[in-house]
């Protein structure tokens, strides 16, 4: 065996892994805060040709179910397991210190792109990831939960969050924050990006390796808010929606009994008390109303139009027929959480101010959809686009929030062709589907780690067997204290809290009155039969008790807005002390792991060196962007101080006299007004400890700054925090030695000395 040629010196030949024989490409498609009710499919106003196409080779479910909030549907779905048995109670800003509801997938529940991956699938996810832990979504992770590595995707191109910005969206490949290819004004939009990456992508795969099948996880993060899309997508729905909220309910009821989509003799929900009818509505605002719906609804479409050109490659690479493809048409219902009459910008939502009035939003109608806008619809239409049930997102009692219309096309092997299916189903169904379709048994060990089952039902049994007996016979479903409890044809549910009035459910869950439905014969949830049924009633309580124990959804956790705050909450911050240093340019930082400057006094200093020759320019340090946030920078080699208030007012504190070459310290200092939070402060800016200007704002940010811009150093990475530089083209074009963030009372010198730089060094080691 000393030389190769040795005949005892040969060796078995290294063969691939790859999957069973006949183990199909998957395709997971995943849309956002889209309704039952809002796509052509399932017989809305919004044009979705992609999703009809496939549902006409293929079979669309009229009874599939989501958790009712984004978080928690997309854990349940890569998991196969419920949302609280993988820490995901609730969205991962809410994060609590209790099993159900931390954040932390345990690694007894491994995804399903980990089984696939060690199987010998190629796998993939491109668009939303809103399931890392907030106090690991930081340049230095963890990465334990990130798409890649932690969550079994080989390559991950999207975005870390709820939502993002659609003209200037916060970007990683992998773990590494990207910048887009460009801005509004040259074309850019994420929804045709994320299609080019997923067509590149899936190209390059069957390229490099045609006999190893992909899973494809795609989730463009649309519709959700900020409803962004091209003036001229928007434009095709003028004059569409004009009737209002009402009348849009009663034409896709009637279109989908029309389709077969529900019975003949089910009955349209009442619409709830605390959403107005359209009639009610001011006439002033209703244009705008009508213009919101109509930015939505191109929204819709321009989505699916571009999910569409991912098929039209797979048709063109040979494929279609068999990649297994599910089209979930939302991760839960509509969202409702755009206030009764809509906004231009989200954060407005609880930012008491001017732009929170009529007038506001009539003045503005023009912006919406735009790159100046950060939009979102009226609650009205939310609750039509969940047509015909009760309710909307977050409300997880009721179909409203959980029922999503979904489409199943593998036309290799179901010869059914343009049916429905009436299974009851739900999102952790989706898994074991995958894996008993590809022939891969699930686990018992991943990695070594014994695994809990999968609570998921595989869907495959009616794949060609339209009237085969359901198999999910029992499903328990909670979101904010909102439950219920689906069981052999029955449901039981109560609704603790009203999307759109976080602050109103302020009973004990203990006091919420349940209902009761027999959805055999009413399919819509529109007769109560509590009062009929008590004993009928107590048994389903009495299920969702034992389901809520064996999966962790004790204890419920009726508080909102004191779960953002993370001391409260009982989750790590990362950053704990009241200084944060940024050294050089770093970028991308989620407004999570940046230190909290809001309702308090804060410095912040920057030593930059400015070269011989043209005025320096740019961004020293911004956090987040043109709709809210602050922004240190130089503008003709002058110091400035931008301080962006929602988008509705700028403050600007300014120097006279442009830096000379050489090495400099530029400081602005906020001495907050205190008396609440949500005041206003003085703005002081020094250079080199000698102050150049001052000013004063009325009023500052209480809660967030946005739910996806971040703070950079060294330029500002997404939309412009200040309308005296651009977007994208604003880097600093001196030296940026360091930028340091300081909070608390201002009991120091106005420069950073270098023996207290060290300090802060070594304390931090």
């Amino acid at each position: 065996m000393y030389e190769a040629t040795d005949p005892d010196s040969t060796f078995d030949p290294i063969e691939p892994l790859r999957p069973p024989e006949g183990a199909p490409n998957v395709l997971v498609i995943m849309l956002d805060d889209v309704g039952f009710g809002a796509s052509t499919t399932f017989g809305g106003p919004c044009a979705t040709p992609t999703a009809e196409r496939l549902a006409s080779q293929g079979l669309k479910y009229n009874r599939f179910h989501t958790t009712a909030l984004c978080s928690p549907t997309r854990a349940a779905l890569l998991s196969g397991r419920n949302h609280h048995a993988v820490g995901m109670g609730a969205i991962t800003e809410m994060a609590t210190s209790a099993p159900g509801y931390n954040s932390q997938r345990p690694n007894t529940c491994a995804p399903l792109a980990e089984t696939l991956k060690l199987n010998g699938y190629s796998t993939a996810q491109i668009g939303k990831c809103h399931e890392v832990p907030v106090f690991e979504s930081g340049p230095t992770g963890p990465f334990d939960h990130w798409p890649h590595p932690g969550g079994g995707f080989e390559y991950f191109y999207g975005f870390i969050g709820g939502e993002n910005n659609q003209w200037y969206p916060s970007l990683y490949e992998g773990t590494t924050p990207i910048d887009p290819w460009g801005t509004p004004e040259e074309g850019y939009h994420l929804m045709p990006d994320l299609a080019d990456h997923a067509i590149s992508y899936l190209r390059q795969q069957k390229s490099t390796a045609p006999d190893k099948p992909f899973f494809m996880y795609f989730a463009p993060g649309a519709t959700h808010a900020p409803h962004h899309v091209p003036q001229e997508w928007i434009e095709k729905y003028k004059g569409k929606f004009d009737d209002g909220w009402d009348a849009q309910r009663e034409r896709t009821f009637a279109r989908q009994k029309e389709l077969g989509l529900i019975p003949a003799d089910a009955e349209l929900t009442a619409r709830p008390a605390e959403i107005p009818a359209w009639d009610d509505m001011d006439e002033a605002l209703k244009p705008v109303m009508r213009r919101q719906m109509e930015v939505y609804a191109a929204f819709l479409e321009y989505a699916d139009h571009h999910t569409g050109r991912v098929i039209d490659a797979l048709e063109d690479m040979g494929i279609l027929d068999d990649t297994l493809i599910y089209y979930i048409i939302g991760d839960n219902g509509a969202s409702a959480e755009g206030s009764l009459i809509g906004t231009t910008n989200e954060s407005m939502l609880v930012e008491p101010g001017p732009w929170q009035q009529p007038d506001y939003l009539i003045e503005h109608i023009d912006d919406l959809g735009s790159p100046r806008a950060h939009n979102h619809y009226a609650v009205g239409w939310a609750h039509a686009m969940c047509t015909p049930y009760q309710w909307t997102k977050q409300v997880a009692s009721h179909f409203g929030g959980t029922r999503n219309g979904t489409v199943v096309h593998w036309p290799a092997k179901i010869a059914a062709r343009g049916e429905i299916r009436q299974q009851f189903a739900h999102v952790i169904d989706v898994a074991p589907t995958i894996l008993e379709v590809a022939g891969i048994p699930e686990p018992d060990f991943v990695n070594g780690v014994m695994q809990e089952r999968m609570h998921g039902v595989s869907m495959a049994y009616s794949f060609d067997d339209a009237d085969a007996a359901e198999r999910h016979e029992s499903q328990y479903f909670e979101m904010a204290c909102n439950r219920g409890i689906y069981h052999k044809g029955w449901t039981a549910v109560t609704k603790h809290r009203t999307p759109w009035d976080p602050a109103g459910a302020t009973t004990s869950v203990m006091a919420d009155r349940w209902e009761l439905y027999d959805t055999s014969t009413d399919w819509t949830q529109a007769r109560d039969l509590a009062a009929e049924q008590p004993d009928k009633l107590a048994e389903l309580k009495r299920i969702w008790d034992i389901q809520a124990a064996i999966h962790h959804v004790f204890p419920l956790d009726g508080r909102f807005f004191e779960r953002f705050n993370s001391e409260i909450a009982g989750r790590p911050t990362p950053v704990t002390s009241t200084t944060q240093f940024f050294d050089g340019r770093m970028r991308r930082i989620q407004e999570n792991a940046a230190i909290n400057i809001k309702n308090k006094s804060f410095y912040v200093t920057a030593e930059i060196g400015i070269p011989e020759g043209d005025p320096a320019e740019g961004v020293l340090i911004s956090q987040g962007g043109e709709g809210g946030g602050w922004a240190l920078y130089l503008k003709d080699g002058r110091p400035r101080f931008c301080y962006n208030m929602l988008g509705a007012r700028y403050d600007y504190v300014g120097g006279d006299d442009a830096l000379t070459p050489g090495t400099h310290q530029v400081r602005s200092e906020f001495a907050y007004d205190g008396g609440g939070i949500g005041k206003g402060g003085k703005i002081a800016l020094y250079v080199d400890g000698t102050k150049v200007g001052e000013g004063h704002i009325e009023s500052s940010v209480r809660f967030t700054f946005s739910m996806d811009e971040t703070l950079d150093v060294g330029q500002d990475c997404g939309s412009p925090v200040s309308e005296e530089y651009k977007a994208r083209y604003n880097e600093f074009t001196g030296d940026l030695n360091w930028v340091q963030i300081d909070i608390g009372d201002d009991d120091q010198d106005h420069l950073i000395s270098a023996d207290e730089r060290f300090k802060f060094a070594m304390i931090k080691q």
